[in-house]
């Protein structure tokens, strides 16, 4: 826990008085217009730099020059089907990333628009696996003022215009309209998943404007949360002596990024709906057979405020209208023909031409007076198809239904409901951010990571159409809901058969009860109706990593998750769980070795759920055969017991016990000396898949061991008391083994092997004992060896990295040098760093924790950094050279969160003492000497089927 004074002299403070002037800050102090007082700030003409990308080594390169030559035919080979591989490190983007990455719009899981700090719309994500960086310049907010009867007027797209693609002179496109704005005393201010843009007298110096941005991302909240929609609230504070006539202008291109917008076949249509709420449907015909996407802009019109359109303008001279002429027409008149509603759809575009269309909401403002106007935005693709072909709703269209259509309906109530939203948000953040024990920029750094969630590929499903999907590999586990009865091995281990409600809480229905008390920040099991169901999720490994829910990097991300959005973690658990116990026999060739194998064995814990089908053909990855990987099966158990101790949900217990005991009797084939302790096998067989690892390794060793006692606490709740009795006595040989052959007097060595890197100290070699803290379980260690270890990553590791400024290197020497052996011993991990940060403040290092977790900040999200706001990478290298942006491992920071108030349910979770054993023969300490399924059936914890061992 945090002490009350600790951080109290390292705070920093980013007032914002120090950005916008006291003055406006209090006119702006009303209906939320004004920033928070903790947020990541930065001027609008602050320089965007190219981010620089990293590169190999010579010798690095000597290395994988056969998995180059191998990854290159198999991307060739992909392309040739029409597919992408899921890591291409030959093709580039024609758009280079920049340090200019803002809080990204909309829910989660219905595709992601990104809306960079200077106001550019970009990242295009609407297509699941595809991103598009480039903006659309023609995708602005731009502002009309009029004063003293017209004689004084200021016209300006609300953007700086220092882009690479204006300025084009006698042009009848965008670099036509008015690019005034300087940018030098605007500013922007991200809280996510809200953002404001002051505009402190620009352009007009008696005029005070805010733009608040507003995503309905909202803990807990697993309907609006879905929903493909952002609200933008403009507040006019008028400080001049006379009244001015404001008109604020939104235009759209039809278009899904890149040069979707030239492919024909598009159509605008005017709308006007209830409420006040008119716009402009935007019908976009997409290419390659991919569902069609339906955008609308919109205004809210009220007593003040008119709200006319312009369905359809063009960037070209040959355009009926083009964008020329829309802002001739608004320069003059500021606002739009009334008669433009009744036009109805326009002709499809032709091939080459670009459509847009524009909304414009016009507004007196008295002298002295303020003003609200409220524009909203929303995308409307109801299906989603993957590149194989299977197709599924989205998980709005349960609330919205199938249409297209539905795009009105979404900025209807996005415009009705977004002060709700924002009241449910404020209930959220503000009890972290108004604890003063904690660092500023912890503060909102904890919820900007929050991005990747929205921008990082996520798919969120509507659970009716997988099924109607016959997801093949998810069926053949029979795990999950069935028609037949449940029975649960009660501590004695006999079949115990329940009546109406069991002790821990389960109806008979399989409703979990509230007789557990609850933390009201984190865990949140309250039910949302529909027998519990919130869809199916997945989200990207990273949008340069097109993988499906990488389970050895969700370890570290999945901390998110389950503070914010508990059932949909436990859905991907359960996921896994299923996808344990299926085996798909199709070959696959690994491109390290160039060995052949078969794609998913039964028993092992995929690397993922798939790219091109999801859930259908798992373990995209391939460049290692990772069913000999050593992490993944513990990373299973470890979570398992995670999620079951922290929401209490005993049916969740019930459900996934078959595959967590399966985990642990695969990973019995790695024990090869009879010490129950795991070793590797001399080639990179974890995580850290180009850092090769011999015999026992910290990290794989400590996940195992953390594995065995969650294991046997898990067994004990279920009711499996021999298996538990299994795991303990595993536990205690396999620790007696880690240490005498790992520890060193102050830390554990790399691995036993005898490679020059073999005594390197890893910042990730106590990743078991955080899980073990973050669950409840007791120590793997102890206490003495833990805080040794810690200590020592923080002395070298983390401060010998440019004086602790950067973050945690990954490896390094005892003599203070880098581990060079390869790329990754040499990186320093964004989520690796903030998991080390969370295992120190869970072993009372909160002072060193918070340190270390600072310097990703400094690095990433400072003013003095390399640029990587909103697009948190993987990791850099020494020289800031990142490689693979918008990674999700970063939001393993939420780890960090967890360890500061760990949930009620795990500080009152039932202790298991490793110590209390029965002793076994080496024989009968096998598992798969012991395992015999005994099918039990009792009426209890709801409808599903669990095969217990006697």
């Amino acid at each position: 826990m945090v002490g009350a004074t600790l951080f109290h002299r390292r705070k920093h403070s980013w007032p914002p008085e120090e950005f916008i002037s006291r003055s406006t800050l209090q006119l702006l102090d009303f209906d939320s217009a004004a920033p928070p007082p903790h947020a990541w700030r930065r001027r609008l003409n602050c320089h965007a730099n190219i981010l620089k990308e990293f590169t190999i080594t010579f010798r690095e390169a000597i290395k994988m020059v056969r998995l180059g030559i191998r990854l290159w035919s198999y991307v060739r080979e992909e392309a040739s089907h029409g597919r992408k591989a899921p890591i291409d490190p030959f093709s580039r983007e024609n758009c280079k990333p920049s340090a200019s990455q803002g809080v990204p719009l909309g829910g989660m899981g219905s595709g992601s628009i990104s809306r960079g700090f200077r106001g550019e719309f970009k990242q295009w994500q609407i297509t699941p696996g595809t991103c598009d960086p480039s903006p659309m310049m023609s995708n602005q907010f731009s502002i009309f003022i009029s004063r003293d009867g017209g004689h004084k007027k200021y016209a300006s797209v609300l953007a700086p215009g220092q882009h690479g693609s204006l300025g084009k002179s006698r042009d009848k496109g965008i670099s036509s309209w008015g690019w005034n704005l300087n940018g030098q005393h605007s500013t922007y201010h991200a809280l996510f998943p809200r953002a404001w843009t002051i505009y402190d007298g620009e352009p007009d110096p008696e005029l005070k404007i805010s733009c608040r941005q507003i995503s309905p991302f909202i803990p807990n909240n697993y309907r609006d949360s879905s929903l493909p929609a952002a609200v933008f609230v403009y507040t006019l504070v008028n400080t001049g002596k006379e009244r001015a006539k404001v008109s604020l202008l939104f235009t759209w291109a039809n278009s899904m990024g890149g040069t979707s917008h030239m492919s024909g076949g598009h159509v605008n249509e005017p709308f006007i709906g209830e409420d006040g709420v008119s716009g402009v449907l935007l019908h976009h015909k997409t290419g390659k057979g991919n569902p069609p996407v339906t955008f609308a802009i919109s205004a809210c019109e009220t007593q003040n405020v008119n709200v006319t359109v312009l369905p359809c303008f063009g960037l070209s001279e040959d355009s009926c209208v083009t964008a020329k002429d829309m802002w001739d027409k608004m320069d003059k008149d500021g606002k739009f023909d009334q008669e433009n509603f009744n036009c109805g759809p326009s002709i499809p575009s032709s091939a080459g031409d670009t459509i847009c269309a524009a909304v414009s909401a016009s507004a007196w403002v008295e002298a002295h007076g303020k003003c609200t106007v409220s524009f909203a935005l929303s995308w409307s693709s109801p299906k989603v198809k993957f590149s194989k072909g299977s197709t599924y709703d989205r998980r709005y269209t349960k609330f919205y239904g199938t249409s297209p259509r539905a795009a009105l309906d979404l900025v209807h109530d996005a415009l009705t409901n977004y002060k709700r939203w924002e009241e449910d948000i404020e209930a959220w953040q503000n009890p972290i951010l108004r604890d003063d024990r904690l660092p500023e920029w912890y503060k909102f750094t904890l919820f900007n990571e929050l991005y990747f969630l929205v921008a990082g590929g996520t798919v969120w499903i509507d659970s009716a159409s997988l099924d109607a999907n016959g997801n093949s590999q998810l069926q053949q586990s029979g795990l999950g809901n069935s028609d037949g009865n449940t029975s649960v091995l009660d501590m004695k281990g006999q079949e115990n058969n329940h009546g109406n409600c069991n002790s821990n809480g389960i109806k008979s229905n399989g409703e979990a009860s509230t007789i557990h008390k609850r933390n009201a920040l984190f865990v949140d099991t309250r039910h949302v109706g529909d027998n519990d169901d919130v869809g199916r999720f997945l989200y990207l490994e990273g949008v340069e990593y097109v993988m499906w829910c990488t389970y050895d990097v969700h370890f570290y991300a999945s901390y998110a998750l389950l503070m914010l959005f508990p059932k949909i973690e436990l859905n991907i658990q359960r996921d896994f769980a299923k996808a344990v116990l299926s085996e798909d026999g199709r070959k696959v060739k690994f491109l390290a070795e160039g060995n052949w194998g078969i794609r998913k064995v039964r028993g092992a814990v995929p690397h993922d759920l798939g790219m091109h089908d999801p859930w259908n053909e798992m373990n995209a990855y391939n460049i290692h055969d990772t069913s000999k990987w050593k992490d993944l099966n513990p990373k299973f158990v470890l979570q398992v017991y995670r999620d079951f101790a922290a929401t209490g949900d005993y049916q969740f217990g019930i459900d996934v016990w078959p595959a967590v005991r399966a985990a642990m009797e695969y990973m019995e084939q790695f024990d090869r000396d009879n010490d129950d302790l795991i070793e590797n096998d001399g080639f990179p067989d974890q995580t850290y898949d180009t850092w090769t690892v011999h015999g026992v390794s910290a990290y794989c060793g400590c996940l195992w061991l953390a594995a065995l006692q969650a294991a046997a606490a898990m067994a004990l709740q279920i009711g499996d008391k021999f298996f538990a009795e299994l795991c303990k006595n595993k536990f205690l040989n396999a620790k007696a083994a880690l240490e005498a052959k790992l520890w060193n007097g102050s830390y554990f060595n790399y691995d036993s092997g005898a490679s020059s890197n073999s005594k390197s100290i890893q910042t990730d070699q106590l990743a078991g004992q955080w899980y073990a803290a973050s669950s409840g379980l007791p120590p793997i260690f102890e206490d003495s060896k833990i805080r040794s270890t810690l200590q020592k990553i923080f002395d070298f590791n983390v401060m010998k990295t440019k004086g602790g400024k950067m973050g945690a290197v990954n490896g390094m020497h005892p003599d203070g040098k880098v581990d060079e052996t390869c790329m990754q011993s040499r990186e320093i991990w964004t989520g690796v760093t903030y998991a080390a940060a969370a295992t120190m403040i869970l072993s009372g290092m909160e002072e060193q924790g918070f340190t270390t977790a600072e310097g990703i900040f400094t690095a990433g999200w400072s003013e003095e950094g390399f640029g990587y706001w909103f697009q948190t990478p993987e990791g850099w290298t020494m020289d800031g050279h990142y490689r693979s942006l918008i990674y999700m491992r970063p939001l393993a920071i939420w780890g960090m969160q967890w360890a500061l108030t760990l949930p009620k349910a795990i500080l009152d979770a039932p202790k298991i003492n490793m110590m209390d054993r029965v002793h076994l023969s080496p024989r009968s300490r096998r598992f798969s000497h012991n395992f015999k399924v005994v099918t039990h059936k009792a009426k209890c914890c709801g409808n599903s089927e669990l095969s217990c061992s006697c």
